[in-house]
């Protein structure tokens, strides 16, 4: 198994921070929009249980990514408010460079907000093409994902701060 993470500080409450990085709405968005780490394709999201955060939350991925298919269930499997959550893969994924994901949240305050640390581990895939493709793309995206999921909750943060008045 293969862990990267990535920390940002916000200037903002663990609450705030947290709320926006479990917000699927906000740190989902980057794969539900074709772009080139994408390869021009694009997901769809679908919630499986009623509630839509929270511990034994339960969501589907589908799309396609080149000319495969994409299809994965992922279940929240700890979820503190304001403090920690933990989401994984289950059952049988089709996902081209990783066999199995966890994603880890963990907020740290401290005295002018917080430090968010995300970090995403996972397995390689058994079949010979998607370990080639995993083995030059599984940590690239990894980043790219992680670094779009907290630049769009600073994003989401700084728009719902009121501006600072020149006095």
């Amino acid at each position: 198994m293969k862990s990267i993470k990535r920390i940002k500080r916000f200037q903002a409450s663990p609450e705030e921070v947290f709320d926006c990085l479990d917000d699927l709405g906000v740190t989902g968005m980057h794969m539900t929009e074709s772009s080139m780490p994408m390869m021009g394709g694009k997901m769809n999201l679908e919630f499986l249980t009623t509630q839509k955060s929270g511990l034994n939350c339960k969501y589907r991925w589908t799309g396609k990514v080149m000319w495969m298919g994409l299809d994965f269930t992922v279940v929240v499997k700890k979820w503190i408010r304001g403090k920690e959550k933990t989401w994984e893969t289950i059952g049988n994924s089709r996902i081209v460079i990783y066999s199995w994901f966890q994603m880890h949240l963990q907020i740290n305050p401290d005295n002018r907000g917080c430090t968010a640390q995300l970090s995403i581990s996972y397995e390689k895939p058994e079949a010979f093409f998607n370990k080639i493709l995993c083995y030059f793309l599984g940590d690239w995206y990894c980043k790219w994902c992680l670094k779009n999921m907290m630049n769009d909750a600073e994003q989401k943060l700084s728009m719902h701060r009121p501006a600072l008045s020149a006095s």
